[in-house]
């Protein structure tokens, strides 16, 4: 343990609404932002994640957003110990990729590398995506807000984009945070693929497929393939966690959130864990329909935007290509001539046609990860009739494991939407 790690564990207190007033009350910038005296401020715990301590703090001026890692994993308690050192890493994200995103990630006003507290932008009236998709909302600009955050956010800490030097010192910061990328790569690439104690699922209506699936050595071989490939191609820094729970939205605004996973690896994996996440809601829908509204227009909705998400990432990606690259991987220097220029584009759209491959691989894995695995979504888990449920969740399965084990099929994403909703 370094002598850093070793004064920070020395003065790491965990907060809660009393002494949170107290801390907002030592940094004057923050105090500033809320107004008035701290007896006058609104103080409240609203964390429903696995992980931290989510903290609203609101004044006469203005309101504020408090994040601490807790030195254990929240969902499982102090039985599950976890550095919160990922707190620091988050941090790390957030200075790496803000200068290319802009305002699709909330201002951070302050961070405490001492207790692991950011303090940040209130992202007002802005709900949690999954929430509004649950509810039957629709967003009319989430597709192109997330798929140019990941454009931008993987770009520019490229190869493409960056000497190799400078993406080598990011590679070697971001793989001090171990102990999340372990957590993704046992829950994501092992535990659902074995007999593990963390895992549930539906019982006993899934308990055949929940067999069969740990069963299927082409399955389990596929999902291994993209397990080594996530460890191995440190393709960009990646925001590690990018499901529909890390996104806040209004109609107008899109902002991501809790980049604590963060770590170099393939494209495909961010991608793939938003693409995931729009599978997950279309196939939980029949689990909310109401009284006129069976939900097959928000299903359709949800069908344009993993189009659009795919199709805007990709012509947003081949641009920044276009206009930023100033890395050490297909240096322009090479292709200066009309047939070398002709063949770096076709060098560029083979490695499209990779990432989309990769997408679709990683989204499956994230299904069947948040339906058999540890810490389901409340997508599934929010519908009430079990039996229903059960339905819903095996449809997703069935899908993931296509485009695991048959991913010759899904050369486009129309080909991905009409195995999803066929005839």
């Amino acid at each position: 343990m370094s002598t850093s790690q070793t004064h920070s564990a020395k003065a790491y207190q965990i907060l809660d609404v009393r002494s949170l007033c107290d801390y907002i009350d030592a940094l004057p910038s923050v105090r500033t932002l809320l107004g008035g005296r701290s007896q006058d401020w609104d103080v409240r715990e609203v964390g429903d994640g696995n992980l931290n301590l989510v903290f609203i703090a609101e004044g006469p001026e203005g309101s504020i957003c408090v994040k601490q890692a807790l030195p254990y994993v929240r969902a499982a308690g102090p039985s599950w110990p976890m550095t919160p050192e990922r707190a620091t890493f988050e941090n790390h994200y957030y200075r790496a990729v803000g200068p290319h995103v802009g305002a699709l990630l909330p201002r951070i006003h302050h961070y405490d590398p001492e207790i692991y507290c950011t303090v940040m932008e209130r992202l007002a009236p802005h709900i949690i995506l999954r929430h509004g998709l649950i509810a039957g909302h629709r967003y009319p600009l989430l597709a192109e807000h997330l798929a140019e955050f990941a454009a931008r956010a993987t770009f520019f800490t490229s190869d493409f984009a960056v000497p190799f030097e400078s993406k080598l010192a990011g590679v070697a910061l971001f793989a001090g945070n171990e102990a999340l990328i372990r957590i993704s790569v046992d829950l994501i690439f092992k535990d659902p693929y074995l007999a593990s104690p963390r895992n549930r699922h539906t019982a006993p209506q899934l308990d055949t497929i929940a067999a069969e699936l740990r069963h299927d050595p082409a399955l389990k071989a596929a999902a291994a393939r993209f397990g080594r490939k996530f460890l191995s191609d440190t393709q960009a820094l990646l925001h590690g966690d990018l499901h529909s729970g890390s996104v806040m939205v209004t109609p107008a605004d899109s902002r991501v959130i809790d980049p604590e996973f963060a770590f170099y690896g393939p494209i495909g994996f961010d991608l793939g864990a938003f693409f995931g996440n729009l599978l997950l809601s279309w196939y939980s829908q029949p689990g909310h329909a109401g009284d006129g509204d069976d939900r097959t227009a928000h299903q359709a909705w949800l069908l344009d935007q993993l189009r659009l998400f795919w199709s805007t990432f990709r012509s947003r990606f081949l641009a920044l290509w276009d206009a930023n690259a100033q890395g050490d991987a297909f240096p322009a220097a090479l292709f200066t001539d009309a047939p070398e220029r002709a063949a770096l584009t076709r060098a560029k759209h083979a490695f499209m046609d990779s990432l989309f491959a990769d997408m679709l691989g990683f989204a499956a894995c994230k299904m069947i990860r948040r339906i058999l695995g540890f810490a389901h979504v409340q997508d599934f888990e929010a519908i009430v009739d079990v039996t229903l449920r059960a339905r819903c969740e095996a449809q997703a399965l069935a899908m993931a494991r296509l485009l695991l084990t048959h991913p010759e099929r899904f050369t486009s994403v129309d080909a991905v939407i009409d195995a999803v909703q066929p005839g």
